[in-house]
């Protein structure tokens, strides 16, 4: 049985670490992209605001395992307690950065791998507040931008990548207790499962969608 590799960003603490453990769980060899990696075994750095450490972090996994079949963009960041019609524009873009324009950019560094693999599995960690469907409060207007411009860019991914072997889809982990949800009531478990199912579908999967709890979720 193929064993498969994967790079989760994101994954020093909550529903990024909840999601490599649920593929180690299932056999992937899972490493870990963090800002700070110390010591920590199957670690890279991986500031995904910075092209030379996405770049280097995927050079490193290919070149340690030969392979890099999965991709899960977890990392993001937040600009809770603005409004819109007052926000500031330079701390939205800070979170477009990552939230976005990051996400595009692992996305661009492991697909030349994939390709060539005829295989991949591309999951963004997106939001139900990213959801135009969903859109009627105007708290955290850049983050919430930021998962709506994701969800766009997954379907565009899926689009281009179709008949490839490469499946993108987008999820969202529902309202998880987390440094930036503290008061949320789903555990990163929970906020996980999705995420690990989409990394992990079979060759006839869905791609190009978006799902919470593994059930589609309006735009």
């Amino acid at each position: 049985m193929t064993v498969r590799t994967a790079l989760v960003t994101g994954a020093n603490r909550g529903i990024g670490a909840a999601i490599a453990r649920g593929l180690a769980e299932r056999g992937v060899r899972v490493w870990r992209g963090v800002r700070e990696p110390g010591d920590l075994p199957n670690t890279v750095r991986l500031d995904v605001r910075e092209q030379s450490d996405v770049d280097s972090a995927v050079r490193r996994v290919l070149d340690r395992e030969g392979r890099l079949d999965i991709l899960v963009n977890n990392a993001g960041v937040t600009d809770n307690g603005q409004l819109p019609a007052s926000a500031d524009l330079g701390r939205a873009a800070a979170v477009w950065e990552t939230n976005l324009l990051g996400t595009w950019r692992c996305a661009q560094a492991v697909i030349p791998p994939m390709r060539a693999a005829g295989y991949g599995r591309i999951v963004n960690v997106s939001s139900t507040l990213g959801s135009l469907t969903l859109m009627d409060r105007p708290t955290e207007p850049g983050y919430r931008i930021s998962k709506a411009s994701l969800n766009a860019l997954t379907r565009l991914l899926a689009a281009e990548l179709a008949g490839t072997g490469i499946l993108v889809n987008a999820a969202s982990p529902g309202w998880v207790r987390t440094a930036m949800s503290p008061r949320a009531t789903r555990t990163p478990e929970q906020g996980a499962d999705t995420p690990v199912w989409l990394a992990t579908l079979p060759g006839d999967g869905p791609t190009g969608g978006f799902f919470l709890d593994r059930r589609p979720l309006a735009w």
